[in-house]
């Protein structure tokens, strides 16, 4: 049986620091050396059907749950995302997707 692809999701929920948000986009970029994520979705137009407002959602693509952790819990991806901690509110998670048939 193949391994379910994962996705990295974030939901930015509001921002209040326009630099510290410039940093971050200046760095993340660089996190995503030897990790290949698939980007599916990245700040296009947004219309919340349900729940809290959003200001811009991000989807990313990785081949299974463990490099979707290995990216996130990286070096490079935690050193940029202090500055998306200070920047920002954001929602974050990494879910699993659904198994490919055999």
């Amino acid at each position: 049986m193949s391994t379910p692809k994962a996705y990295v999701i974030f939901i930015k929920e509001s921002m209040h620091d326009e630099v510290e948000m410039a940093h971050y986009k200046a760095a993340v970029g660089a996190s995503f050396k030897g990790h290949s994520p698939g980007f599916l979705a990245a700040y296009g137009a947004l219309e919340v059907v349900e729940g809290a407002p959003a200001e811009g959602v991000v989807i990313l693509e990785f081949a299974d749950m463990e490099k979707a952790r290995a990216w996130y819990h990286s070096p490079a991806y935690q050193e940029a995302a202090r500055h998306r901690f200070a920047g920002a509110v954001y929602r974050g998670m990494i879910v699993e997707g659904i198994a490919p048939p055999r």
